[in-house]
């Protein structure tokens, strides 16, 4: 699968499955931001020292579920094309593959993709609902975060802040591209600081965070 078509079938799945009060509503386009600050700069930001907070509620996150000799996590971005596959994502508590279909084995690794609720502390997710497979999952879509409006940055505009945010967020940014005149980043858990340090970085309506885990039931 190419890289770009992996990265849409990604933001189609984020959108899917996100709830529209998860996602930080922005602005037409880029704001008097200017210029991104490069990342070789000593007075920039390091985004990837953001720590946000938990979130209250339950929340929801759709990938393939890895099981590696009882170590188990959801895989919330790329997944290695190999077989079994590989990939680095959030480690899950008191999974169970008991009565779970639609799952393969090849030696000790174990594997699947579901729609898994729990309860995320930050570091791994407690799972609380039984698990549903993806293929059978149906999302409520949320609304469009940029309100169809498509931002005004060029294409080297764009180009530019895309590679300074990925050195600057490092591994926590899941998958970064461009489309429709904005930066779009998906992230594993956001409750809005990385939305307004971006803002205040890159101009309001420029970047839009995307949490792949999607509160629901905030309490």
């Amino acid at each position: 699968m190419s890289t770009p078509l992996r990265r849409r079938l990604l933001w189609s799945a984020a959108l899917a499955t996100a709830l529209a009060s998860t996602l930080a509503a922005c602005a037409t386009g880029p704001g008097a931001g200017g210029s991104p600050t490069s990342s070789a700069d000593p007075q920039a930001r390091d985004f990837s020292g953001i720590v946000t907070e938990p979130p209250t509620g339950r929340v929801r996150g759709t990938g393939t579920v890895l099981d590696v000799d009882g170590e188990v996590q959801l895989c919330l971005g790329g997944v290695a094309e190999s077989y079994p596959p590989q990939c680095t994502g959030v480690p899950l508590i008191g999974w169970s593959w008991d009565g779970v279909d639609g799952s393969e084995t090849s030696g000790n690794t174990t594997w699947g993709a579901y729609a898994v609720t729990g309860r995320y502390d930050g570091e791994s997710i407690t799972v609380t609902d039984p698990p549903v497979l993806l293929a059978l999952y149906d999302p409520v879509r949320p609304d469009d975060p940029t309100g169809g409006i498509e931002g005004d940055a060029t294409a080297a505009e764009l180009t530019e802040i895309q590679d300074d945010l990925s050195s600057r967020l490092g591994s926590d940014a899941l998958t970064l591209w461009t489309e429709r005149g904005y930066v779009w980043v998906q992230v594993v858990w956001d409750d809005g600081q990385l939305q307004r340090a971006v803002d205040a970085e890159y101009g309001d309506g420029t970047v839009i965070v995307l949490p792949a885990l999607n509160e629901f039931d905030a309490s």
